[in-house]
């Protein structure tokens, strides 16, 4: 009988400790967990915090270390260039002996220097580091997506949580808006008015911030309409019914209530349209649409690729931009598609 009463108690306190250590784990900390269960996240974890730190701590760290160069710093110091031309002759034992004479000498004041010790990874076709413009061209492409991405999430989630909460007429109109421009092609539509930007003679520092007005102007469509699904769908629950019979203030049923239960979506849409951003700007510097010479993007450093000559014997100057770009578009859809996958709560704990 005793014996009876032992194992009852020990069962009920290991009941007791299962519950209270289920009640402690909170919803964020299962959705850290998930993700940091996944390889593939933690991966792009890494190569978005890589990039952070190469863009904006690189370049403080290399002048602290006396690293000279900076964005637009050419180096027009004259280099000596030697054309030769190998012989041979035959030696006294009769082996062959190579050697070789100078046929040529010239000067070269900058262009495309290898990469040395003093230049990590050369120098381009007007003397300007490719190191160190690599990093000033991350923190563009990096800036640029944030800003628009956040911008478009905040002009997509008033206008679809408007649209989702009052329905009829106000959503009808927004989300005709909304179908105008789902159609309209972006990418002509961005170069159409990169070249009107150029014909106004916009100085160039200022020319990325009408880029992302122009981004973000065209790209907030998408996340009205989720949201606006998601609201439609939350607005009959019970809490919602609740907060209207409390006599809630309309602003604040939306925004409050109903916004944060869609915001487990929002992040991770943000976090994959991110990837989307980098490569529109890409591309605009890539057709010399985006940021100008001499400032650095990674789509205008790979748009020196269009010289043939610099395509075949230059590597250096292109191919690391399209590497980082690469290694960007992907870290962000590894977070993503681990920020989905964790905050699904189908998935198993």
């Amino acid at each position: 009988m005793e014996k009876e009463v032992i194992e009852e108690v020990v069962e009920e306190k290991d009941t007791t400790e299962e519950e209270v250590q289920y009640k402690e784990m909170s919803p964020i900390r299962l959705v850290f967990r998930r993700f940091f269960r996944s390889k593939l996240s933690i991966v792009g974890l890494v190569m978005l915090v890589f990039l952070f730190i190469y863009s904006f701590l690189g370049p403080v760290l290399l002048h602290a270390c006396g690293y000279k160069w900076g964005e637009i710093t050419t180096d027009e110091t004259p280099s000596i260039v030697e054309v030769v031309d190998y012989i041979s002759f035959e030696g006294p034992d009769g082996s062959t002996i190579w050697t070789y004479q100078i046929i040529e000498q010239t000067i070269n004041t900058n262009l495309k220097d290898s990469p040395s010790a003093s230049h990590f990874l050369g120098t381009d076709e007007k003397g300007m580091d490719v190191f160190i413009r690599l990093m000033y061209g991350g923190r563009i492409s990096l800036t640029l997506g944030f800003v628009v991405v956040i911008l478009e999430t905040l002009l997509g989630v008033i206008l679809g949580g408007i649209a989702g909460y009052f329905g009829k007429w106000v959503d009808q109109i927004i989300m005709r808006i909304v179908d105008i421009f789902n159609c309209i092609p972006t990418l002509p539509i961005l170069l159409i008015a990169s070249e009107v930007l150029k014909s106004w003679e916009i100085d160039p520092k200022m020319r990325i911030y009408y880029l992302m007005v122009i981004l973000t102007i065209f790209g907030w469509s998408g996340t009205a309409r989720m949201v606006r699904g998601q609201i439609l769908s939350l607005r009959e629950q019970e809490f919602m019914v609740a907060t209207e019979v409390m006599g809630l203030p309309i602003r604040r049923r939306i925004f409050k209530h109903l916004v944060p239960n869609v915001m487990p979506q929002l992040i991770v849409s943000m976090t994959l349209g991110l990837g989307s951003i980098i490569l529109y700007e890409s591309t605009l510097s890539y057709l010399n649409l985006g940021i100008p010479i001499p400032y650095a993007a990674w789509g205008t450093m790979i748009s020196s690729a269009n010289d043939p000559t610099i395509l075949a014997n230059y590597p250096f100057l292109w191919i690391p931009a399209g590497v980082l770009i690469v290694i960007a578009v992907l870290g962000f859809n590894f977070v993503g598609d681990g920020l989905r996958d964790a905050m699904d709560p189908k998935m198993k704990r």
